[in-house]
C-alpha cells in the first residue's frame, strides 16, 4: 500500500527538463509577438540614399537588437553639403547658343564634402499590428564627422596672358576667378588638395518601415541634423563662411534582418 501511494507521487521536474521548457516557451513568446507585428531580430543591416535641405549622403547603418523596442546602432554616412547660393551656368557659343563647354558653380570657393561616422538607438514607438502595417519608430545618435574641403577649379581666359588656364579662388581680388571662368575645369581638379577638417554631429528622426516581412526593411525616414566645425567652411565666395550646419532631411532605405 505504500509502495503504491509512493509510486503514484509525481516527480519533480530536474533542472534540465525546466530550461528545456522555458527556452520552448521564450521562442513561443517570439512567434506571438511576430505575428502580431513586432520586429524580432538579431541584428539589421540598413542602406539608403538621404536627401537634405543643403545636399545628399549616402549611408549604412548596423544594429544590434537589444530589447523588444531598443537597437543599438552604428552608421557611416558619406555625401556633399552644398549653399543655397550656388547656381550652375552652361556655357554657350553666342550665335548658335549651343553648349561650348563643361557647366560650372559661378562663385564657388570649394566643394564641401564629407564623412561621419557615430552611435545611435532605434527605438519601437508602435509596431506594425500586423505584417503588413507599418512600424514606427524613432532614431538619433551622434559622432564624428570629417569635413573636407576641396578647392573648386573653373578654366577662365585670361586677358592679361591672353590664353586659358585652370584656377582656384586666390581671395577676394582674384578678379580673374570672378570675371573670366568660361567652364569647369573638372570634377577631379584639385583633390590633391583636400584639406580635413574635425567636427562633431548629432541627428534625430523618425522612420516608417512598411516591409511586408520582418525579414526585410523598407522604410522612409525623415528628421533633423546638425553638424559643428572647428572652423569656418567656405563653400561660395558671395555667401558667409559658417561652422554650424542644421537641416532636415528625408531618407529612402532598404535593408535587412537576421
Amino acid at each position: 500500500m505504500f509502495s503504491k501511494t509512493f509510486a503514484q507521487q509525481p516527480q519533480a521536474p530536474n533542472e534540465k527538463d525546466q530550461k528545456k521548457q522555458e527556452h520552448k516557451q521564450h521562442i513561443a513568446d517570439l512567434i506571438k509577438r511576430e505575428e502580431e507585428g513586432a520586429l524580432i531580430y538579431n541584428k539589421q543591416s540598413v542602406f539608403g540614399f538621404k536627401l537634405n535641405t543643403d545636399g545628399w549622403a549616402v549611408l549604412y547603418e548596423h544594429g544590434k537588437y537589444k530589447t523588444i523596442s531598443t537597437t543599438n546602432t552604428w552608421f557611416l554616412e558619406m555625401g556633399e553639403r552644398k549653399s543655397h547660393k550656388e547656381e550652375k551656368i552652361t556655357p554657350a557659343d553666342p550665335y548658335t547658343g549651343y553648349p561650348v563647354g563643361n557647366s560650372f558653380v559661378y562663385g564657388k570657393q570649394n566643394n564641401f564634402y564629407y564623412i561621419n561616422v557615430g552611435i545611435g538607438q532605434q527605438r519601437l514607438i508602435g509596431g506594425k499590428g500586423d505584417k503588413n502595417g507599418v512600424a514606427v519608430s524613432a532614431i538619433y545618435g551622434g559622432g564624428f564627422s570629417a569635413g573636407l574641403l576641396k578647392p573648386y577649379y573653373v578654366t577662365v581666359y585670361d586677358p592679361n596672358s591672353n590664353i586659358t588656364r585652370d584656377v582656384k579662388y586666390q581671395g577676394p581680388n582674384d578678379t580673374v576667378f570672378l570675371y573670366y571662368p568660361i567652364s569647369s575645369a573638372g570634377f577631379t581638379k584639385g583633390f590633391g588638395e583636400i584639406k580635413f577638417v574635425p567636427g562633431l554631429l548629432a541627428h534625430a528622426g523618425l522612420r516608417f518601415d512598411y516591409g511586408r516581412y520582418n525579414e526585410l526593411l523598407s522604410a522612409l525616414e525623415v528628421g533633423i541634423s546638425a553638424e559643428f566645425y572647428t572652423q569656418d567652411m567656405p563653400i561660395m565666395v558671395n555667401a558667409e563662411s559658417k561652422k554650424f550646419f542644421y537641416n532636415a532631411y528625408i531618407a529612402i532605405e532598404f535593408g535587412s534582418r537576421k
